[in-house]
């Protein structure tokens, strides 16, 4: 098998995945719950207000601030909701197996045994995948 086909079926395989399929059930959860896509409608709202000011040529600093802690507010809202909750681990949890596929990968094009290689744990760049700096 070439190494293109072993890549399509590590995609089914990685589909298969209990994490994959606990994402992807959280992300149907959260895109049924009204609450929380009223608030994520607001807040594109409310990011869009605060691009529009910023690209004004006089810019209204006060104007600027209210827009900004509004954003934050809503998101602050949008990070308790539950379902985002639940959402955001599932996908920590599938992030965190695609960074050990990548990491097998990577060493295994550097030569390294990919029988030997484990996961490494640290900053990979990627905020979005983090649970916070220490």
């Amino acid at each position: 098998m070439d190494a293109i086909a072993m890549a399509r079926e590590l995609g089914k395989a990685i589909q298969q995945d209990e994490r994959f399929i606990r994402m992807m059930a959280q992300q149907q959860t959260s895109d049924a719950d009204p609450q929380l896509q009223e608030l994520i409608g607001q807040f594109n709202l409310k990011r869009i207000d605060l691009n529009a000011e910023l690209n004004r040529e006089e810019k209204d600093q006060d104007r600027i601030n209210a827009i900004n802690n509004e954003v934050r507010e809503i998101y602050s809202k949008i990070m308790a909701n539950e379902n985002m909750a639940a959402y955001n681990a599932a996908k920590n949890e599938l992030d965190e197996l695609v960074e050990y596929v990548m990491q097998i990968l990577r060493g295994s094009i550097n030569g390294e045994d990919p029988e030997l290689i484990e996961l490494q744990s640290g900053c990979s760049g990627s905020c979005s995948s983090c649970s916070g700096c220490h």
